[in-house]
């Protein structure tokens, strides 16, 4: 792609993300999104094979259709009460859409079927951004309003997300269907705690980009789309095998690294607020997603020698790929947790 088309959609792209985190205005809110929307879909077409094309045909209506109704959503609230504040959403229909539109964007089950599927069509790097950017702009929105949602609702969200996040990653081999079902578990988290602690979501959604991130560049210097190739990266690189497979340990949420941060902070704020029962199922439910990625850490770190590989071994060549953002993601996405309280108190 040309470098200059490929920055005014970057910098679109950041344009979108920023209109929506700044504004008060349901219009400009919108705009931001469609912004968004629109910058990311010739990054996804980029790669002229039918699986991108069909990526992003289904993404853009997706995303289409939910900016519709988050729109329908503003306009019927300024209906009933006259004012067009994002702040001010106080009639239960529109409220109700509202929170059905943005979950359809940022792939809350039962409106997550799209997102394992538009993810396998992308390259590495889209799918990163897709992961981690374009969630920002939408739960910039639920942080604001979360107050108008129905509780009921929002834990029933939660509940399902992480439960069909685990289920759904069980028995996949693409690793990108793999990430997707681990986003959608990690944004049942997010929404489950929002109504109790607003800054444990922001704190889990950045714990949740540092380790998506690292998961993604990992992937992207080994080359790696399959369960498969997984077991020939460790004799080409096996510093990076021993990270990546912490990386996926952190995404599973085992102490001592830094995903057990976010899960730890938001059962012990449920069991506070006298939800047991909720706690204990949403601990239930990590386990479910546990197991998929030890299932790619074994594939990755023990399956060697004499066990047969299905998969050709690549060419040992030099990478042209710029590994710091790498090296910056999977340090913080392992090395976090010593460091709670300050973390806590900065977001608080």
């Amino acid at each position: 792609m040309n470098p200059y088309v490929l920055a005014t959609l970057l910098s679109s792209l950041g344009l979108g993300t920023t209109l929506t985190f700044a504004s008060s205005h349901w219009l400009l809110a919108w705009m931001g999104l469609e912004i968004n929307t629109l910058a990311i879909v010739p990054l996804m077409a980029q790669h002229h094979h039918p699986r991108a094309v069909e990526a992003t045909t289904k993404y853009f209506l997706i995303q289409a259709t939910a900016a519709a109704v988050i729109l329908f959503a503003g306009t019927t609230n300024a209906w009933f009460t006259g004012q067009w504040d994002v702040l001010n959403m106080s009639d239960p229909i529109a409220t109700t859409m509202l929170l059905a539109a943005l979950s359809l964007k940022i792939g809350l089950a039962p409106m997550h079927f799209w997102m394992p599927e538009v993810l396998q069509g992308l390259d590495l790097l889209t799918g990163l951004i897709l992961s981690t950017w374009q969630k920002l702009a939408p739960f910039a929105l639920i942080i604001q309003t979360f107050q108008a949602f129905d509780p009921l609702l929002l834990t029933a969200l939660g509940l399902t997300s992480t439960l069909v996040g685990g289920w759904g990653g069980l028995n996949q081999t693409q690793l990108r269907k793999v990430l997707a079902y681990s986003s959608i578990a990690h944004m049942g988290w997010m929404i489950i705690i929002l109504q109790h602690a607003p800054y444990l979501t922001f704190l889990a959604l950045l714990t949740y980009i540092l380790m998506t991130s690292a998961a993604f560049l990992t992937l992207k210097l080994s080359y790696a789309t399959k369960i498969g190739t997984l077991a020939t990266t460790w004799s080409k690189s096996p510093l990076l095998t021993a990270t990546a497979t912490l990386v996926l340990l952190s995404l599973g949420g085992l102490p001592p690294l830094t995903g057990f941060m976010p899960k730890w902070l938001i059962l012990q704020e449920l069991t506070k607020q006298g939800l047991p029962l909720t706690a204990t199922m949403m601990a239930l439910a990590a386990l479910i997603s546990l197991y998929f990625y030890l299932r790619l850490c074994y594939a990755m770190a023990l399956t060697i020698s004499p066990n047969t590989v299905a998969s050709t071994t690549p060419w040992r060549t030099q990478t042209s790929q710029i590994s710091i953002p790498l090296a910056l993601s999977t340090v913080m996405a392992l090395a976090l947790l010593p460091i709670t309280p300050t973390i806590v108190m900065l977001v608080i």
